[in-house]
C-alpha cells in the first residue's frame, strides 16, 4: 500500500473526534484509541533503545547485529499491530495484515535464545542498573498496559486473538531482553531484596508500630 504524508495537520480533530480506517469517525477516548495510542507509546520506547544501542556495539560483540534487527523487526511489528487496532471489522481491506502465529513463534523463539545465556533468578528484578536495561524494563510496563487496555476493548469489540498473544508474549520478550542485554554488557541488574533480608515477623512488627505512631520519622521521635 502505497503511504504519501503532504500535510500534517488537517484540524479535523478539533472537536474530540478522529478517524479510524474506513473513516467512521470516533472520540479520541474511545477504547481503539486508547489501545492502539498505548502500542504507539510502547513502539517510541523501543525506538530510545534502538537509538542508544550504536554505542554499546563492541560489547554486543557478535550477537550485535542479531539484536539490532530484532529491535528493527520489531518496531515494524508493532507499527502492524496499531495498525490492525486502527481498523474495525466493516473497515478490513484486501491485503491487510494481521498478527499470527508465525510472529508468536518467532517471539518465543528468541526467548529461548536468550534465555540459554542467563541464570536462573533467586529474587524480583528491579528497573536499573544500566540503560538499556532500565528503558527495557519501561517498554515492559508499557507492554503490559497495552495488553490490558487490549483486553478491555476485546471485551465489547472483536480482536483478532493473536494480536492479544502476540502483546503478551512481546511483553515476556522485553523482560528477558532486559536480562540479556544485562548480561551482555556485564552491567548489574537490581534484585528485590526485602523479602530475603527482613525477617517477615521484623517486618510486621514494624508496620504496627508505624501505624499506631510509634518511633518513626513521622513521628517526631528519633
Amino acid at each position: 500500500m502505497a503511504i504519501r504524508l503532504t500535510r500534517i495537520y488537517t484540524r479535523t480533530g478539533d472537536k474530540g473526534l478522529t478517524a479510524l480506517v474506513g473513516g467512521a469517525r470516533v472520540p479520541k477516548e474511545s477504547g481503539r484509541l486508547e489501545a492502539y495510542g498505548t502500542i504507539d507509546e510502547l513502539n517510541s520506547i523501543v525506538g530510545i533503545v534502538r537509538t542508544y544501542l550504536p554505542e554499546y556495539r563492541e560489547r554486543f560483540g557478535a550477537e550485535f547485529t542479531w539484536y539490532a534487527e530484532m529491535l528493527r523487526r520489531i518496531q515494524n511489528e508493532l507499527f502492524d499491530v496499531g495498525s490492525e487496532l486502527a481498523t474495525p471489522d466493516d473497515a478490513e481491506y484486501a491485503g491487510m495484515h494481521r498478527m499470527g502465529d508465525g510472529e508468536i513463534k518467532l517471539l518465543e523463539q528468541e526467548m529461548d535464545r536468550m534465555q540459554k545465556e542467563l541464570q536462573p533468578l533467586n529474587s524480583f528484578t528491579l528497573p536499573g542498573g544500566g540503560v538499556l536495561n532500565a528503558f527495557l524494563h519501561q517498554a515492559r510496563t508499557v507492554c503490559r498496559r497495552a495488553e490490558r487496555v487490549g483486553w478491555q476493548l476485546a471485551r465489547s469489540e472483536r480482536l483478532n486473538d493473536r494480536l492479544l498473544k502476540y502483546v503478551n508474549r512481546l511483553s515476556d520478550h522485553l523482560f528477558v531482553q532486559s536480562r540479556w542485554v544485562a548480561r551482555r554488557l556485564d552491567e548489574p541488574e537490581y534484585l528485590w531484596d526485602r523479602g530475603l533480608r527482613i525477617d517477615p515477623r521484623a517486618a510486621h512488627a514494624a508496620q504496627r508500630k508505624s501505624a499506631t505512631g510509634g518511633d518513626s520519622p513521622a513521628s517526631g521521635k528519633n
